[in-house]
């Protein structure tokens, strides 16, 4: 099985929450991805914070060990239509969790993410854990 991680849990992972350097330590390298938004969420974070030096070499080291997807046309049609579809429902959820989403399915990757709540609106995207 292959992985999309969230932004979120990215972040946890670098804020050192055991559950979340758990998770990446049970999953195959190979198996293991970030989308383009995520790597532009947690820069932002590097950027702005405290200790840039040591935090942008951090996460370069984490970069060893995930892919990072670009976005392509087939993602932002994808995008596209999950949006309108979420919008005619009434249940519009940002754009960098939309593109994150669309990447997830382009890919056929399951998402990882603490935020189930915007991501179960989804129909048929795939989240873990299951439930």
């Amino acid at each position: 099985m292959t992985y999309l991680v969230d932004s979120d849990r990215v972040a946890d992972y670098h804020k050192g929450r055991l559950d979340a350097i758990d998770l990446f330590a049970r999953r195959e390298p190979d198996g293991r991805a970030i989308s383009l938004i995520t790597y532009g969420e947690i820069y932002e974070g590097i950027a702005t914070g405290r200790d840039r030096q040591r935090h942008e070499q951090s996460f370069f080291a984490f970069l060893r060990f995930v892919s990072v997807l670009p976005k392509n046309r087939a993602i932002m049609r994808r995008f596209a239509e999950v949006r309108g579809d979420l919008r005619r429902a009434g249940q519009l959820i940002g754009d960098f969790d939309l593109l994150i989403a669309a990447t997830a399915f382009h890919h056929r990757h399951t998402l990882v993410t603490r935020n189930r709540a915007h991501f179960q609106r989804i129909p048929h995207l795939e989240l873990y854990p299951a439930g």
